[in-house]
């Protein structure tokens, strides 16, 4: 059974990362990592969730079931080390600071010690990089990590899909994230 690994890093849209982990959640063993900054960004985002009960709630929001929920803060959790085996390493969303220090080789918590893992054992690594417009900077972090093998995914729409509404437009974008892991779906309608 594949193993992957969901990072939700502090950017806008962490509702991506959490749907993301609902339709991935009978795809194999499922990991995930939720920093600080992304429970900070999701509850400013979505006043029904507080801080303080944020785990429940979004288990209860987004029904998920068959997660493994691993704390940012402990660097000693199993997908610090490539032994564990992890395959797919998701960092959606993902937040410039994340990008950087990713790109610099800072592994200054568990969602970056995962990053470092990915690219040392060169695993498929996908980063949804959410920021507009990117600064010359950013870009050029994206296209050191992309010449390293990560595939940079910003969440962008494409008219082709014909979405009618911002829950197909979600769909969307996970859909592609899911493409690009080789995960079968159903999730927006393809290219004809």
């Amino acid at each position: 059974m594949r193993k992957i690994l969901v990072n939700i890093s502090g950017a806008s849209s962490c509702e991506l990362g959490f749907l993301l982990l609902k339709y991935l959640q009978d795809k194999g063993e499922i990991f995930a990592i939720i920093s600080d900054n992304a429970k900070i960004s999701f509850t400013k985002e979505n006043s029904e969730i507080s801080i303080n009960n944020f785990m429940d709630a979004i288990k209860q929001k987004f029904k998920l079931q068959n997660i493994v929920f691993l704390e940012n803060d402990n660097i000693s959790e199993c997908v610090a080390s490539g032994s564990f085996g992890i395959e797919t390493t998701f960092i959606t969303p993902c937040s410039i600071n994340t990008l950087a220090k990713i790109s610099c080789g800072i592994c200054d918590n568990l969602i970056t010690r995962s990053a470092a893992v990915a690219l040392k054992e060169r695993k498929k690594m996908i980063l949804g990089v959410r920021e507009m417009p990117y600064s010359s900077i950013s870009l050029e972090q994206m296209t050191k990590l992309s010449y390293q093998g990560v595939i940079i995914a910003p969440p962008v729409m494409a008219s082709y899909a014909k979405v009618q509404n911002l829950d197909e437009l979600k769909k969307f974008i996970i859909g592609k994230w899911l493409d690009l892991a080789d995960i079968k779906h159903e999730l927006y309608k393809r290219w004809q």
